[in-house]
């Protein structure tokens, strides 16, 4: 009896040990979130790695649909409208699917959000497709990676780099509506954000003179305020005032200097250095 039940015991720890073993992936998922434009982008995908194996073209072959990554499917998710191609996308969780080709990518943005094989795939329920040129990378890739660049207020790019292979998949959306509906908005209420205000007008290529008027007008609540003096400089240089914009950043320089603020004292006398 002492035996069977020594036996049993055993059994039951091995059974333990097999429950809460815990391996690497093969294909690591990786999940990023994109700050982009008013919102986010979110991208969730799995990583597998060439392994000495000849990869695009042979692993993933040419002219079939691919799941463009390993394990699950690939989805992106947006947090706003945004366009892609022609293609107006409202906001929401999509996947990423593609058909490499030597000469010519196939990137397929689709409802689909589970196609984990060609098997599953629906063309019906593509909401765009857009063909996009190969590009070869001097240096391998070994770990299939997707990642955004060349981030702006409106685009950005989602690259595909796997082996000697990289694609870009460019996306815009229209912000400038959204941010000025914004300002018009609440520049009509109280303790208004002039400062904000006038600098998205600077940066967007927007009317200089009203920025310069918002510059004043957010100085007024903050006379202290030794960046809203700087940029007001920055503003009065673009409006090719050199003399006020010099004798703007000089006051900014002052109160950064009782503000112990170095970084804005180098910044203005840049500034004045460029305008001499």
């Amino acid at each position: 009896m002492k035996k069977i039940l020594f036996i049993i015991a055993i059994a039951l720890c091995n059974f333990t040990f097999a429950q809460t073993l815990t391996t690497p992936q093969p294909s690591t998922t990786q999940t990023i979130k994109q700050n982009f434009a008013l919102s986010a982008i979110e991208l969730s995908y799995s990583r597998p790695n060439i392994k000495g194996r000849s990869v695009i073209g042979n692993l993933v072959p040419f002219g079939k649909v691919w799941r463009t990554g390993a394990n699950g499917a690939t989805t992106l998710t947006f947090g706003d409208d945004v366009t892609i191609g022609d293609k107006k996308i409202p906001a929401g969780k999509y996947g990423l699917l593609s058909i490499p080709d030597k000469e010519n990518w196939t990137l397929i943005i689709t409802k689909q959000t589970d196609v984990t094989s060609p098997a599953a795939y629906k063309e019906t329920e593509d909401v765009v497709r857009v063909n996009v040129k190969p590009m070869i990378t001097a240096n391998k890739v070994e770990t299939f990676t997707i990642q955004f660049a060349n981030v702006k207020s409106n685009t950005c790019e989602l690259q595909l780099m796997w082996e000697n292979t990289a694609v870009a998949l460019p996306i815009s959306t229209d912000v400038d509506a959204k941010v000025m509906s914004q300002i018009n908005n609440i520049m009509t209420k109280d303790n208004l954000p002039y400062f904000n205000a006038a600098m998205y007008y600077m940066e967007n290529g927007k009317d200089l003179n009203q920025a310069l008027a918002w510059f004043n007008k957010g100085i007024e609540q903050n006379p202290d305020a030794f960046y809203m003096y700087h940029q007001k400089a920055n503003c009065l240089a673009k409006l090719g005032k050199k003399q006020e914009a010099i004798a703007t950043a000089t006051k900014s320089i002052e109160l950064a200097t009782a503000a112990k603020n170095s970084d804005y004292v180098k910044l203005n006398e840049d500034l004045i250095k460029s305008l001499k």
